[in-house]
Parts: structure tokens; sequence; C-alpha cells
């Protein structure tokens, strides 16, 4: 398997240029963490700090509301971000949860390092502002397709875009995901 370093160098690459002593800058100021399947890397209540890029394994973001019913915001596999965003940027108390959906190894970025880097250097404030652009437009297209349409084309658009996501998350994850239950969910994929 690919070094933790080299992934993150390659995700980078994909958007801005940086020489290989600038690289070793920025990957300079990651830590990298393992973390079991099940374990919790945010709880709600928790100050957060940091945001994580995932080398391998699967994270999944969520929310429990009063009537503890679970809602997932994101899955975050190999090379995707995850944090709750609105602690994270507005030094808030975390509202929603992160945790691990397998045994996962993650490179955490604190909030301080990230914004010392992006004034460091142009091509990585580009990449922040590309990431978080490519996010909110993700964000935004789940959100039109729940007031659009049924979870039969939600769960076909899941499984288009995300096809790992049906071998790598349980079936209920994937429900608490589209917003219906596991047994609505077995009707559709059975169907």
């Amino acid at each position: 398997m690919m070094e933790a370093k080299a992934i993150l160098q390659q995700h980078i690459a994909k958007t801005a240029v940086l020489t290989e002593e600038e690289f070793e800058y920025f990957y300079s100021h990651f830590k990298p963490l393992s973390f079991k399947k099940g374990q919790t890397i945010i709880s709600a209540g928790d100050k957060v700090n940091c945001e994580y890029f995932v080398i391998s394994g699967c994270l999944k973001s969520f929310f429990i509301n009063d009537e503890i019913k679970m809602y997932i915001l994101q899955f975050a596999m190999p090379t995707w971000w995850a944090s709750d965003y609105t602690a994270l940027y507005n030094q808030t108390e975390a509202t929603i949860n992160v945790d691990c959906i397998s045994d996962s190894e993650v490179l955490c970025l604190s909030n301080e390092d990230r914004e010392k880097l992006c004034k460091e250097f142009h091509q990585v404030e580009h990449f922040f502002r590309w990431r978080t652009n490519k996010g909110y437009i993700a964000s935004q297209k789940r959100l039109l397709s729940f007031m659009n349409n049924n979870v039969k084309v939600r769960y076909e658009e899941l499984l288009a875009l995300y096809p790992q996501l049906y071998n790598l998350v349980p079936k209920h994850l994937i429900a608490a995901y589209l917003g219906v239950s596991r047994e609505t969910l077995s009707r559709l994929y059975n169907s």
C-alpha cells in the first residue's frame, strides 16, 4: 500500500503545484493517527481543532437528533476530508460526531496550521479553496436530490457516484445517509 505522504502528495498535486521542498514543509504540519473500527474521533460537544485526511479506511460524520435517530452527513473514504467544519471554523463546540466505520489511518491538520500554510503558500490556499468549493457543490447537489427525488433515485445516484460504498459501508448506514429505514433500503436493493 502507498504510504500516507505519497497519497497526500498525489491528492494535492491534482490541484496545486508545490515543489518537493514546499510539499515536505506542508506535510510536516500533518500528524498521522490510527483509529480502530467504531472509535470516535469527534463527539458532539467537543472542541474541534483539526480536520482529518483519510489515508485508509472509512469515516462517517453524523448527527443524532432528540429522538435518537442518526442522520449521516458524510462518508469519508480514502483521499476525503472530514471534521465538524462549523465547529472548526467558528471555534464552537461540535454538533456532529465523526467515527470510524472501519480501521482507519488519517492525517490530522490543525486549523492553526492550515491557516498558516494558506498564508505562506498561494498554492495551498488555492487547494483548500478548491476543496471547500467542491464540498459545497456536493452538499448542494445532495440537498437538491433530497428535495427532488424519491429514495430509489437517491440510492441509485449514491451508488453510481460511489460504487465502492456498497461493499465498504453496512447497509443500515447507507439507509441513515439516505434518511430511510434499513427495511426500506432492503426493499430497494432487492427489487
